[in-house]
């Protein structure tokens, strides 16, 4: 496994590149946007404060350090009751808001595991080997993780297709 050293310009190009598909991520994890950008700003302030050398593809270790600062802040914050849900991290194509809307809340139900496999294949594009990876599960485990949530995501928004 190759070891990549991020000088400032590469986290400056991770970040402007991949910035949205990470806070989409945590926005999935957390349900909240001002707690999902406080957490993609600690992970990228990291980087830049340690200059670090990372195993692996960059964006892996990304997705691994949203997903645990997510993890982190939702422990730190478990006892705090959210007033009002902070709008929505699933971007829709002019006209399709409303389709938007319903597979984001169709992905919201999913449990924790099945909606992280789902969105590290569809929008973080990686295979079941790097999804794993990031989730620390093995490749299978990804891929029945997804299979069920296609599923699920099938049954859940077929109304939709019949409109």
């Amino acid at each position: 496994m190759s070891s990549t050293k991020l000088d400032r310009e590469h986290v400056r190009t991770l970040y402007e590149r991949h910035g949205p598909v990470l806070l989409a991520y945590a926005l999935s994890l957390l349900q909240d946007r001002s707690a999902s950008e406080d957490v993609l700003h600690q992970v990228f302030m990291k980087l830049l404060q340690k200059d670090p050398a990372i195993n692996g593809q960059p964006l892996h270790y990304l997705f691994r350090a949203i997903r645990n600062t997510a993890l982190n802040h939702r422990r730190l914050h478990s006892r705090e009751v959210e007033l009002a849900p902070n709008g929505h991290w699933l971007k829709s194509p002019s006209g399709m808001e409303e389709i938007g809307l319903a597979l984001q809340s169709a992905l919201a139900e999913l449990p924790d595991g099945q909606r992280e496999i789902m969105i590290l294949r569809v929008w973080g594009e990686m295979t079941f080997e790097e999804a794993g990876a990031v989730l620390d599960i093995s490749p299978n485990t990804a891929a029945s993780r997804y299979r069920y949530a296609l599923a699920k995501l099938k049954e859940r928004l077929k109304p939709l297709a019949k409109e």
